[in-house]
């Protein structure tokens, strides 16, 4: 394997991607309410659970080996966050639409959180044209962590058999509502953030 895949960093990331498209084909199959195989909570939906949790949890791993390989990349620092919006924001919208995700994620909330998206590739396409250096901090970050737990949370309390073990989901439930209201939250005031971060810095780039 030659070329951008040479490097173990970014085959983890064109597997995440490839993974998050599985993930949505899933979704497709059983999640909408229209697919041919329309299933209760059971396997399949742990499956899918499951698949989510492991490509969330690499996007760590992938930039983790480049940084200590020394094999950051250009095509790295393009592809990884595409595919974490591929992920994140593929997810919500299917989630918008199946019926048992629907009270947890509505429409409102994931356009607001695309919107931000949309502002945010944009301002940094700009400053890193004016030759800037403009990487996500922490309140991005942050932002990333309330969506997957979100996601997660949402996910999970459909697919297990929560009352089972004593666990009610009532309680999953109401944290699934906080962490999307943490998710618009700190999507809206990393974004706000972003726009003033980028403000400053065009206004020093001026002559």
């Amino acid at each position: 394997m030659s070329g951008v895949f040479t490097h173990w960093p970014n085959r983890i990331t064109a597997i995440r991607f490839v993974g998050a498209l599985v993930l949505f084909v899933l979704f497709a199959t059983w999640g909408t309410g229209a697919g041919p195989l329309v299933v209760e909570p059971g396997w399949m939906t742990q499956a899918t659970f499951w698949l989510f949790v492991i490509i969330a949890l690499t996007d760590y791993l992938d930039g983790y080996l480049a940084r200590r390989t020394g094999t950051v990349s250009a095509f790295g620092r393009i592809a990884d966050p595409f595919v974490d919006k591929v992920l994140v924001l593929g997810t919500m919208i299917f989630l918008t639409v199946m019926p048992w995700s629907r009270p947890w994620f509505p429409t409102w909330i994931v356009v607001i959180v695309l919107a931000r998206e949309f502002l945010v590739t944009g301002i940094r396409s700009y400053v890193e044209s004016l030759g800037m250096s403009f990487a996500a901090d922490r309140l991005g970050k942050l932002k990333m962590v309330a969506q997957c737990l979100a996601i997660g949370f949402a996910l999970g309390c459909y697919a297990f058999p929560w009352t089972v073990i004593g666990i009610q989901t009532e309680w999953l439930s109401a944290c699934t509502h906080g962490l999307v209201w943490l998710t618009l939250i700190s999507s809206v005031h990393s974004g706000w953030n972003y726009v003033v971060k980028a403000s400053a810095m065009i206004a020093e780039a001026k002559p």
